[in-house]
């Protein structure tokens, strides 16, 4: 059961400047894993490559484009496991005010860059290997407002269930975290972001808002397991049960 221990194991994290994928990054690399982390800006990938151990490699690459996808993978050639965490703050709108161009934009990085990451970068993982996806608990717990990243996120894990049938033995999952603390709610005013994790730290089973070691904790265990594919493991401190 080699395959349970990253040590030396090559990791690839798209999206992984910051937040949830940063925070991932350096719990592989606490694990013995090489990582490789891929971000849109040259100086965050720098900056977060200083939290990192020596040997890391990061590479600056705009996940919103097809081409750069593929290529990016052509290049880095054969590792172990895939992680996929890259996605630009969400603006929450009524039905009634929402734009659907702007909507669909919001597919683009969040979903259809997954969709390229793992259509390419597929043919490269290692036997044992895994790909590591993020949805969300808007798919299962929706509120007002939340129209475009419900949708998102339930096209996520379908994706993963459809991908676990196609790409066998290669293991297919993805994270659903609840309310993260972390740059995605940076479009709220401080304010707003205040309310929001005090309502939760009082309703919430757990009593608290979830940091991204918790999140990172949920894409280890997916790396490291060896029998569970298709499968949405979710990291939301009671957020589904109340």
């Amino acid at each position: 059961m080699d395959n349970q221990s990253l040590v030396n194991k090559r990791v690839i994290l798209l999206g992984a400047s910051s937040g949830l994928g940063l925070a991932t990054a350096i719990a592989a690399a606490s694990g013995g894993a090489k990582v490789v982390i891929v971000s849109g800006n040259r100086q965050r990938v720098n900056k977060a490559l200083e939290q990192l151990p020596p040997g890391s490699e990061g590479y600056a690459v705009d996940l919103s484009i097809e081409e750069n996808i593929k290529a990016f993978f052509e290049k880095v050639g054969r590792f172990d496991h895939l992680v996929y965490t890259a996605g630009e703050n969400l603006n929450l709108n009524s039905i009634n005010h929402t734009v659907i161009n702007e909507a669909i934009g919001f597919f683009n990085l969040r979903f259809w860059s997954a969709f390229a990451a793992v259509k390419y970068g597929a043919p490269y993982i290692n036997k044992g290997g895994s790909i590591s996806l993020t949805s969300g608990t808007a798919s299962q717990r929706p509120g007002a407002g939340w129209s475009v990243a419900s949708a998102i996120c339930g096209a996520m894990e379908g994706f993963v269930r459809a991908m676990a049938v196609e790409l066998a033995p290669i293991r297919v999952n993805c994270v659903v975290p609840g309310v993260i603390k972390t740059n995605l709610w940076d479009s709220m005013t401080d304010e707003q972001r205040g309310g929001m994790y005090q309502y939760l730290e009082n309703n919430l089973l757990l009593k608290r808002v979830g940091e991204t070691e918790d999140v990172a904790l949920g894409f280890i265990y997916l790396m490291k397991q060896q029998y569970g594919t298709g499968r949405s493991l979710v990291i939301d401190g009671g957020t589904v049960l109340v």
